[in-house]
C-alpha cells in the first residue's frame, strides 16, 4: 500500500462495530472543502501509543474508532453542500457506557470536529481544543483544566501535533 492509498476497514487490525447506536443532535457548522474531502476519505492511522484514533470512510460514511480498543465511537454521514464541499448530515455515536462515556452532545460535536480536523488533516483548530477545554472544566466542575490534560486524554495529540 503506498503513503497515498486510503486506508480502508481491512488496513486496521480489529475493529468493533458501534455497540449500541444513538444519534448525535449536534452537529458541527463546518464545511469542509473538496479537497478536505479527499484527505478525510484517505482516512488516519494511529502512529503510535500516544495517538488515540483511527479515521477510515466507505461511501460517504467517516468511521471514527479508538486506536487501542478498535472500538466504533463515532460514524458520520458526509454530504455534497452547493457551491462545493461536504459537510456532516448526520451522524450516530456509541452510546455503550463500558465503550466510551458522552459528555453532552456539544462535547460529541466539537470531538467529532476535533478527529476530523486536527487528527486526520493536521489543523491546529484552536479554538476547537479551547472549547473542548472550557466543556471538559465545566462538566468536571473544574475550572482551570490545563489544555494538555484534555488533549493528551481524548485526542491522543502530542502538544504541538
Amino acid at each position: 500500500m503506498t503513503a497515498d492509498a486510503p486506508l480502508i476497514r481491512e488496513s486496521f487490525r480489529r475493529l468493533h462495530p458501534i455497540n449500541a447506536p444513538r444519534p448525535v443532535s449536534q452537529l458541527p457548522d463546518r464545511v469542509w472543502t473538496d479537497e478536505d474531502w479527499d484527505r478525510i476519505r484517505r482516512g488516519y492511522r494511529a502512529r503510535d501509543m500516544d495517538e488515540k484514533w483511527n479515521v477510515f470512510a466507505e461511501g460517504d460514511v467517516v468511521f471514527m474508532h479508538r486506536s487501542w480498543t478498535g472500538h466504533g465511537i463515532y460514524e458520520a454521514s458526509f454530504a455534497p453542500v452547493a457551491g462545493g464541499g461536504r459537510r456532516i448530515a448526520s451522524a450516530v455515536m456509541e452510546a455503550d457506557g463500558k465503550h466510551y462515556r458522552s459528555m453532552g452532545d456539544e462535547y460529541d460535536r466539537l470531538m467529532m470536529e476535533l478527529i476530523i480536523s486536527a487528527i486526520v488533516l493536521g489543523e491546529p483548530a484552536t479554538d476547537l481544543r479551547v472549547g473542548l477545554v472550557e466543556l471538559t472544566a465545566r462538566a468536571s466542575g473544574k475550572r482551570d483544566l490545563p489544555s494538555g490534560v484534555v488533549e493528551h486524554s481524548a485526542l491522543g495529540l502530542r502538544s504541538g501535533s
